[in-house]
């Protein structure tokens, strides 16, 4: 069902990542946003299914387009029902500012098949397939890097872990230089960090700390269909939060969720398609007859991980291709 809708998601991506990486560099997130969101949302509509975001840009009074709950695709009454995660510029200030790693990003699956995460904080950690089911999130972290260690057959000193540069995560990152771990502190994407952990010959063995519980949905799908794990926990801060767990049918907000808990379904399509270049895909280039994209397309069933080198070729009977 959905192999056949792949090609259709790669095309939105890919449509989302040109559109904003025409406003990469000036320093505008919200533009580059906006842009992301038009361009994907315009593209998903021509699609065969009846799609709905379940993972998107926040509340419908919140985000004009690509709201949680939205109905994308052309709604044929014979087409398949689809839940949609998208985080249509996954990275606005690396965006806005040149930055590496800005990325694209959508997951589909089918009913049901997607956790419906509410907009708050959710503590995690992310390994690749080498360690899944070494680490625990209440473990101290002394003990997650031993076991990552053990699991890679490297010393905790030769290990890189990903934490997102915040005030929040002074006390992890100090536990972890503590452990002798070498720490690679990012300033947003804490999703392509968890995709790269997933990767042997990244140079990245874990990611650690406090991001957004839509962005661990959307890792949970990648980890699915690389073989990867995340764990994570949704974090309440204010009363609100708990308000909203509730609405979405969340009755315990200090389970631990796993990643076939986080991402379900049988069947899962991840598509990520660069905007600025990072470590496993380029960003979008543009010359004078074309645009260049590189997107890295996943499933479960069937199960592959591809990396899709895309020329989209101007009109014109003199076009020149260029590598």
């Amino acid at each position: 069902m959905l192999e056949a809708l792949s090609h259709g998601f790669l095309r939105v991506a890919e449509a989302a990542a040109i559109s904003c990486a025409r406003t990469m560099g000036r320093g505008d997130a919200h533009e580059a946003d906006q842009a992301a969101v038009s361009a994907m949302r315009q593209v998903m509509d021509e699609l065969d299914m009846r799609g709905r975001i379940v993972i998107g840009e926040g509340e419908r009074d919140e985000a004009p387009m690509l709201y949680i709950g939205e109905e994308v695709g052309r709604g044929g009454a014979t087409f398949p029902e689809i839940d949609i995660a998208v985080d249509p510029l996954e990275g606005t200030n690396l965006c806005a500012s040149g930055a590496a790693n800005a990325i694209a990003v959508l997951a589909a699956s089918e009913k049901g098949g997607l956790l419906h995460a509410p907009d708050v904080y959710m503590e995690k950690i992310v390994v690749g397939p080498s360690s899944k089911g070494q680490v625990d999130l209440d473990a101290p972290v002394l003990d997650n890097l031993k076991a990552i260690a053990r699991a890679l057959d490297r010393k905790v000193e030769e290990l890189v872990i990903v934490v997102l540069d915040r005030r929040r995560h002074a006390g992890l990152i100090e536990d972890i230089r503590r452990a002798g771990a070498r720490i690679k502190l990012i300033q947003d994407g804490d999703l392509s960090a968890g995709i790269n952990a997933a990767v042997r010959g990244s140079g990245i063995h874990a990611v650690m700390g406090v991001g957004g519980a839509p962005e661990g949905v959307l890792t949970a799908a990648a980890m699915r269909c690389t073989n990867g794990e995340i764990l994570g926990r949704l974090k309440v801060l204010r009363e609100s939060d708990e308000e909203r767990m509730a609405e979405m049918g969340i009755d315990d907000p200090k389970k631990i969720y796993r990643t076939d808990e986080l991402a379900r379904g049988e069947e899962i399509v991840f598509v990520a398609t660069g905007v600025t270049t990072g470590e496993l895909i380029r960003g979008v280039r543009f010359f004078g007859d074309g645009i260049r994209t590189e997107s890295l397309v996943m499933s479960t069933r069937p199960r592959y991980v591809r990396f899709v080198d895309t020329i989209h070729v101007a009109k014109g009977d003199r076009v020149k291709i260029q590598l």
